[in-house]
């Protein structure tokens, strides 16, 4: 036992010192060294000299397995103790040496038996055999554990000739667990359902299972050796390479990694998913990578459709929101290319038929396919110019035609999409021709292209194609209808506006009018706002600006309806306030279908009012003297007037507002103002001052500083008003109406009064041959005479108090006999035997007009001549009484 040192106190690696102990317990039985870490990397051949003392290198069997030695003395005491022991047993050198084995570790119902063997043993027999044990208490008084150790005992001698024995030890329980665990790692490597392999350091194959190699081909050992590059490309294996060499080095894993490659005898190319993680000895060397990998083609496969089927409905999904947002054919054609344009191709172009862009009740439809069509919209993401798929190009806005026997006209024809074959050398590969489809209606085409270097289309980008163009040819279709109907409806409004530019005396006139919508290029509907002018007798002119609440059809009838309505109330020659009282009870008529009368008597009954049906609309209505220079106000709701007086700054009229027209139950008000000559007057309505941007007192407030220069010519005065405020917004129409007061000069007026009594014919017919003759209108005196002799009779007969005589010169020669009788004169048809009655006749054969109306204190009875220009034929006073008869 003199060979096996008592101590290995050189080594504090339990490990290291077992391996020499045992080492040199080897040589002392056998003679020789052996070949210390016979596992992969151990040192063969070296000299046994130096072997007593090299330790097994790392990833030897004792890395793995428990295993000590210790020594019994011819007294069958331990006398040797090794670092080993001290690890399994858990008891140190100087509490081991000198104790009896069998007594320390033996369980005490087996020391008997233990005594036995031990005194065989002592007698020079070996021994091998599995021995339970059990640690000696811990100095803490803790117990010890139980263990199970294989002992394998070799007698030996002392120098002097003793005997005595060598105990070799291993730990049962790590053996089982290596077994344990060796069982469980063939089994998952060998029955994986995925690709295993251990790939040593040198990253080369060490070890294949079975399914690996199904794939590849052969068995598991003739993979043995192989490296990446023999089954993937190079590409593909200089990137495994390089991961493979950095899981090596640093430990970290990867997971999911893909690689592309093919299988021995397919061309298919396949993916798989690739785990990767470091493999180390029991001693934490590192020893290999695993490598785990599983066939995820058909996953990929499934994936790339189900990611196209969500592209797909993404691309849905936006058209739905982004096109159709515009009612204009060509936004809406921009919108499509928008969608597709670079998401579903590369190039994109619209083409809608020339007859549906110009406006036409139908569109062309299921034609031969060559009617000419307008390329609309144009998009590209490789290039800034037109391509050429079917010939020449076509430029945006350009009107063409396809050939008869082209894909193009072949798919307008059938409406069914058509695939055109690229051109050789050309930037597209592949072009869908889709036909725009509303309402079986074709109305365009649209083409859809990939440039050389993308996917070519297949069946499922042939269906989303023509849903594409089938969402925008619905919306396409409705903007057409629109447009239809919005032009139809701007020119019923339209032509219910005064035509050209109004005259009226004693007034300079400018007007405007914009529809909603019309300065920004977006179609919109029309709205209610209307103005007019309107003549009156005596050379007086109403002035009207209303607003229909509301847009559409709807509104502009509306509109029409009232502004009628104004026209007939203004030529009964009512005051402002009944002209409104009028309109209000015409617009809550409006939406009863009994018209008025049986709106009012709803209006005594009580009920819930239906909104829906309901015309409100705001007026002003104005009416302006040009003799006087006074202008009476009324107002509906609607916004006050703006003067501008010579020298003055702007100023908003007070005008009490009362309620909408529509309401009702409410009296209007009147306001009666004199405007000086040159002043202006400008009525308007919200379109002009209000918008989201500019709320209603910052728009009266920039349109009244607009109005500084009234001097200017009106039309320009006009158009800087429009200029300078926010009239581009386009949310609502704008009705502007500007006059600047002229009156009548005085020698233009002649005034006279007349007493009561008979001779005031003769002084009447007197004043008027005079009045005329200074206004060398001598061709007018006797019928002038005539007439002004029978409404000064009328006013003697049938009038009461004093006769006013009044003649006016403008345009016209206006006549007028006022008197306080408020009896209006009604003509009637006079009998053959008839002596009178026929004065009213008269005045209707040999005048322009004539009419009667109330005045605050009686009546006014006038008519109208008009100028002699040498065009103008007169009536003879002599047969028109002869006519009579």
């Amino acid at each position: 036992m003199s060979e096996i040192p008592a101590k290995a106190t050189e080594s504090q690696d339990p490990s290291d010192g077992a391996r020499a102990e045992d080492a040199g317990a080897l040589a002392a039985d056998t003679g020789h060294v052996p070949a210390v870490g016979g596992g992969a990397g151990g040192d063969v051949g070296v000299p046994a000299g130096d072997a007593l003392w090299q330790s097994s290198p790392p990833g030897s069997i004792y890395d793995y397995i428990r295993v000590a030695s210790f020594s019994i003395g011819p007294d069958g005491l331990v006398d040797q103790w090794s670092l080993r022991a001290e690890h399994i047993f858990g008891i140190p050198a100087e509490r081991a040496v000198g104790t009896d084995p069998i007594d320390a570790f033996v369980d005490p119902d087996l020391r008997e038996r233990g005594q036995r063997k031990m005194a065989e043993i002592l007698d020079g027999r070996e021994w091998t055999g599995v021995v339970p044990f059990r640690m000696p208490g811990m100095e803490n008084g803790k117990p010890g554990e139980d263990g199970l150790a294989e002992v394998y005992v070799m007698p030996t001698r002392t120098r002097e000739g003793e005997k005595a024995a060598v105990c070799i030890v291993v730990d049962v329980r790590t053996l089982r667990s290596i077994e344990t665990d060796l069982a469980a790692s063939q089994a998952i490597f060998g029955q994986s359902p995925f690709g295993f392999l251990l790939i040593d350091p040198g990253l080369r194959v060490r070890r294949a299972n079975h399914r690996f190699a199904s794939l590849f081909g052969g068995t598991p050992d003739d993979h043995r050796g192989k490296g990446v590059y023999d089954y993937l490309p190079r590409p593909e294996a200089e990137r495994v390479t390089a991961i493979l060499r950095r899981v090596l080095k640093t430990g970290d894993s990867i997971t999911d990694m893909h690689v592309t490659g093919f299988v021995p005898g397919s061309d298919e190319r396949r993916h798989w998913s690739i785990n990767l993680y470091r493999v180390k000895s029991g001693s934490g060397r590192p020893i290999g990578v695993a490598w785990l990998g599983t066939d995820i083609t058909a996953r990929r496969a499934a994936a790339r459709e189900a990611a196209a089927a969500r592209r797909n409905l993404a691309l849905l999904n936006e058209a739905g929101a982004r096109i159709g947002n515009s009612l204009d054919l060509e936004t809406t054609a921009r919108e499509l290319l928008d969608v597709v344009v670079p998401g579903f191709c590369d190039l994109a172009t619209v083409d809608l038929y020339q007859g549906l862009l110009a406006g036409d009740e139908t569109p062309p439809g299921l034609a031969d396919g060559s009617a000419e069509l307008r390329r609309v919209a144009f998009a590209s993401a490789v290039s800034d110019a037109p391509f050429a798929g079917t010939g020449a190009p076509v430029a945006v806005g350009a009107v063409h035609h396809y050939p008869f026997n082209s894909p193009c006209a072949d798919a307008l024809r059938t409406a069914r999409p058509q695939s055109i074959p690229a051109e050789d050398g050309g930037l597209v590969q592949s072009t869908l021709a889709i036909p725009m489809v509303a309402h079986d209606t074709v109305v365009g085409l649209a083409q859809f292209s990939r440039a050389k270097g993308s996917e070519p289309f297949g069946d499922r980008d042939r269906d989303l194609a023509v849903e594409l163009a089938a969402r925008a040819a619905v919306c396409i279709d409705n903007a057409r209808l629109y447009r239809r109907e919005h032009e139809r409806a701007l020119i019923l409004q339209r032509s219910l506006l005064p035509p050209g530019d109004p005259v009226a005396s004693g007034l300079d006139i400018a007007c405007r009018y914009l529809p909603g919508n019309v300065s920004t290029g977006r179609p919109s509907e029309v709205g209610g706002d209307w103005f007019d002018v309107i003549e009156l007798p005596g050379h007086r002119t109403a002035l009207v600006v209303g607003d229909v609440m509301g847009r559409g059809l709807r509104a502009a009838v509306a509109m029409g309806e009232l502004r009628t309505a104004v026209r007939t109330l203004a030529l009964l020659d009512l005051e402002p306030a009944e002209v409104l009282s009028a309109l209000d009870e015409i617009a809550r008529g409006l939406g009863t279908p009994g018209g008025v009368q049986q709106a009012t008597r709803a209006a005594r009954r009580p009920r819930e009012a239906d909104l829906s049906e309901v015309y409100l609309a705001t007026c002003v209505y104005a009416v302006y003297d040009s003799v006087t220079r006074r202008c009476t106000f009324a107002n509906a709701g609607h916004l006050p007037p703006v003067l501008v007086e010579p020298g003055e700054p702007a100023l908003m009229l007070d005008v009490p507002p009362g309620m909408p027209l529509g309401v009702g139950g409410e009296p209007f008000e009147e306001v009666e103002v004199e405007l000086p000559e040159g002043a202006l007057l400008a009525l308007y309505t919200d379109g002009l001052v209000e918008s989201r941007d500019h709320p209603l007192d910052e728009g009266l407030q920039a349109f009244v500083g607009a109005l500084t220069d009234p001097s200017r010519p009106l039309e320009d005065v006009c158009d800087h008003v429009l200029n300078t405020l926010d009239t581009h917004h386009g949310e609502d129409d704008i009705a502007l109406l500007m006059a600047r007061v002229q009156g009548l000069p005085t020698e233009s007026v002649g005034d006279w009064t007349l007493p009561r009594e008979p001779r005031s014919v003769g002084r009447a017919r007197e004043y008027a041959r005079g009045q005329l003759l200074s206004w060398d209108l001598e061709p007018l005196v006797d019928t002038t005479e005539l007439l002004v002799s029978e409404l000064v009779t009328n006013a003697l007969r049938y009038g009461e108090g004093e006769i006013r005589l009044r003649l006016l010169l403008d345009r016209t020669l206006v006549c007028e006999v006022w008197d306080a009788g408020l009896v209006q004169p009604r003509r009637r048809r006079a009998r053959d035997t008839d002596e009178g009655g026929r004065g009213l006749q008269l005045v209707g054969l040999l005048s322009a007009a004539w009419g009667s109306r109330r005045t605050p204190h009686g009546k006014t009875v006038w008519f109208e001549l008009p100028l002699p220009d040498g065009e103008t034929t007169l009536t003879d006073p002599a047969e028109a009484l002869l006519s009579l008869f």
